[in-house]
């Protein structure tokens, strides 16, 4: 048997690859690219059929973090020009949700810039899901409010939240030279307060900040053994102003070798293909639909994404399917106790295709009081300019990073 059987029978049994299996993957020739993404096809498509489940961010708070998370444009001393407002009020984010809903997506990301929320902001965002689910009861929402303290994720529960994201973004060995305001293990300890209260645990990585292949699979295999639901794959998106603005080193083939990789080491999990698609897939973004079986729709936190309509035309002219509010995610084997998640119950016929909110952002929560938030205008579905002038093969895609000139979902107006 050669390695890609070897890896198909494994994700088709539920059976985690060795480590050299996977580091093997990402050591595959070009030549070999498309072998590689039909061995993890089969196994997508085993597990989540041909739905892809379609996420849409809500960005409560933007801009001035306390945290030096050297990846995020809205991190302490960035000089990226984000947009920067302090929290939008529920029936504001419950408007902007509507946008995403409207344009097919079944779970709202709940996201807010800092360290870990305050008591009262945990209030803010209950009242902000109540807001949400006072609209559509059917419509999943998942947290990222940054670190977590005790009985916080039990009150986002209880509210009515259904899940929580906090990624891990790179491995524990390497997590110091990104991050020195807070630890790899007080993510892992957020996600497992996450777990503990009952909510869907989503949590991802962040690829292309330099790390070896070797991080890669260290963080994946640590991700593996936290048994998140959902496991959003994020690709650097190096923004100016930022420590790793000249982190241009992902190709298309890069990052569908690494989706790939998850998709393998975590066969029935959701894979969503999160920030940085655009930038770095570009043209080839339909293959990766054959690896994840989850996107977001539109906008990112501080930058453009692809429009929603190309969104839908490409998962359509891809011969996918977007899963339906009435279908289910996850596949029946993982159901548990957060039933209401959209993947906890069992499915009638095939298995659904996904769902966690993740990669919602690496940060979240209670930071420095940023202006007040304006009024909000919310479109009738999430629709974004075009992503930029095209450039030869052998040239840094830099014109393909715009940053956001608006809310979530919103037609904010642009910083002053």
């Amino acid at each position: 048997m050669d390695l890609l059987d070897i890896l198909t029978d494994k994700g088709l049994r539920r059976e985690l690859p060795t480590r050299e299996e996977a580091l093997a993957v990402l050591a595959t020739t070009d030549d070999q690219l498309l072998d590689v993404v039909a061995a993890a096809g089969r196994v997508r498509r085993q597990w989540f059929g041909r739905r892809v489940k379609l996420n849409y961010l809500v960005n409560l708070k933007s801009g001035l973090c306390p945290e030096d998370c050297s990846y995020c444009s809205q991190r302490l001393g960035s000089k990226a020009e984000i947009l920067k407002y302090t929290w939008l009020k529920p029936d504001q984010a419950a408007e902007a949700a509507a946008a995403g809903v409207a344009g097919g997506a079944k779970r709202v990301c709940l996201v807010a810039s800092g360290r870990g929320p305050t008591d009262r902001d945990i209030d803010r965002v209950a009242d902000t899901i109540a807001a949400i689910k006072g609209a559509d009861e059917s419509v999943e929402v998942c947290a990222c409010l940054g670190l977590l303290s005790d009985n916080q994720a039990e009150r986002l529960k209880a509210a009515g939240a259904d899940a929580y994201n906090h990624n891990l973004n790179t491995s524990e060995a390497t997590y110091g030279d990104i991050t020195t305001t807070h630890t790899y293990a007080d993510r892992v300890d957020t996600v497992t307060k996450a777990h503990g209260a009952g909510l869907s645990a989503c949590s991802g990585l962040i690829a292309g900040m330099g790390e070896s292949d070797e991080d890669l699979v260290d963080v994946v295999f640590a991700l593996r053994g936290l048994d998140p639901d959902s496991v959003p794959v994020n690709f650097l998106i190096p923004f100016e102003g930022t420590p790793l603005a000249e982190e241009w080193n992902l190709t298309p083939q890069r990052c569908l070798r690494i989706l790939a990789m998850v998709r393998f080491v975590c066969p029935d999990i959701e894979v969503r293909i999160a920030g940085g698609r655009e930038v770095h897939l570009r043209s080839m973004q339909p293959l990766g639909l054959h690896i994840a079986n989850s996107i977001f729709l539109g906008d990112y936190l501080t930058s453009e994404g692809q429009a929603g309509q190309a969104d839908l035309d490409m998962i359509k002219d891809a011969g996918f399917e977007v899963e339906g509010a009435d279908q289910v995610t996850l596949p029946r084997h993982r159901a548990h106790a957060a039933a209401g998640c959209g993947g906890h119950q069992e499915s009638a016929g095939a298995c659904g295709s996904g769902g966690g909110g993740g990669g919602c952002g690496p940060c979240g929560g209670h930071g420095e009081p940023a202006d007040e938030a304006p009024a909000v205008s919310v479109p009738a579905a999430p629709a974004v300019p075009d992503s930029g002038a095209s450039a030869p093969a052998d040239e840094v895609r830099t014109d393909l990073v715009r940053v956001r000139r608006r809310g979530a979902g919103t037609e904010l107006a642009p910083n002053a």
